[in-house]
């Protein structure tokens, strides 16, 4: 009988060690890095291509995608005809120039900058407060000491055309954010597909799915021409423009900042792929809320999202037509592929 006990004793303790393990096993089995289907990278706008050649510079190479994602968007940061993203950013009301930045990486780590003046790759200093201090952001004086304690130089970012723009705005200093300003009125002198439009406010956003199955992403930007001084828009807020889960995808948005950060968009995103939705599903629905909550305000913006699941697929949603994304991966270098809309021209 004492025997009998003893074997139903170790028996129903080893059920219940086995119940408790199941759940961690399967946790552990979602986690589990696997081989992507493809390598590739995408981000917003026509200024995406030339971003995503340098990404794929280093994806192509077997790199890591963080280092894909940072490495890319720095392209346009430098770039003194791209007025809405780095050095060549309009300013703000006052003629200030200041830039907005975050990345993030498939575990959860990320930094961000917001307000930054006198720095020109801010989504380098975004990467050196995820991989050197406790934080998560830093804005403004506090984010310049930081940057150039990390030993970047100190420059004036107004170039004498960002100048010139922003004195001519100031005859008429009527603030007011154009739908699409990213596409239009290009300069003859550029390539096809820079911004040139004196009211330009946006964004690229990147998103990149490496060899060893490992996500990342990375938002900058000059923000929206002529803002208020110290207005911070959605790019350097984790989960408003920029999100990465490397369970599920990454998200990144583009368009009027104020209305991504009300909806946490990039992180709704994300959460309606776990969900089962496939990328163009999710940033349609992640559009249609912000469209629910404020139709009127929809008709005179634009937000659009750009998302990539684990699996390497891509898909886009925006509320106004014009919204455009690119991708690169070993098949084709040079994709622009228009965004769907909702409120068809």
């Amino acid at each position: 009988m004492a025997d009998r006990r003893q074997f139903l004793k170790t028996s129903l303790l080893g059920a219940s060690a086995l119940a408790m393990n199941k759940p961690l096993a399967a946790a552990e089995s979602a986690t589990a890095v696997r081989k992507p289907a493809t390598v590739r990278v995408a981000s917003t706008w026509d200024f995406g291509i030339a971003a995503n050649q340098a990404a794929w510079a280093v994806l192509g190479k077997g790199g890591h995608a963080l280092d894909a994602v940072e490495a890319g968007v720095r392209v346009p940061e430098a770039d003194l005809r791209n007025h809405s993203v780095g050095k060549g950013g309009y300013p703000d009301r006052d003629g200030k120039v200041t830039l907005d930045a975050s990345i993030m990486d498939a575990e959860g780590n990320c930094g961000a900058v917001a307000a930054l003046e006198h720095v020109t790759h801010a989504i380098s200093v975004a990467r050196r407060v995820m991989e050197r201090t406790p934080h998560v952001l830093l804005v403004g004086d506090g984010a310049l000491q930081f940057a150039l304690e990390q030993g970047f130089s100190r420059e004036n970012l107004l170039t004498p055309e960002a100048d010139k723009a922003w004195h001519e705005w100031l005859k008429t200093a009527r603030y007011q954010p154009v739908i699409n300003s990213e596409v239009r009125d290009y300069s003859a002198a550029g390539p096809a597909g820079l911004p040139g439009g004196k009211d330009n406010h946006d964004t690229i956003g990147m998103l990149a799915l490496d060899a060893h199955g490992k996500l990342a992403g990375a938002c900058t930007t000059s923000g929206m021409a002529w803002k208020l001084h110290g207005r911070v828009g959605d790019s350097p807020i984790i989960g408003a423009g920029l999100y990465v889960d490397g369970d599920v995808g990454g998200a990144t948005s583009t368009g009027v900042g104020e209305e991504v950060i009300r909806n946490a968009g990039s992180f709704l995103v994300v959460e309606l792929m776990r969900q089962g939705r496939t990328p163009t599903e999710a940033c349609r629905e992640a559009v249609l809320c912000i469209v629910r909550k404020k139709p009127r305000t929809a008709k005179e913006i634009q937000v659009g999202f750009l998302a990539m699941n684990r699996d390497g697929e891509v898909g886009a949603w925006a509320i106004q037509p014009g919204f455009s994304y690119a991708v690169c991966d070993a098949k084709e270098q040079r994709t622009l592929i228009p965004s769907k809309s909702v409120f068809l021209a």
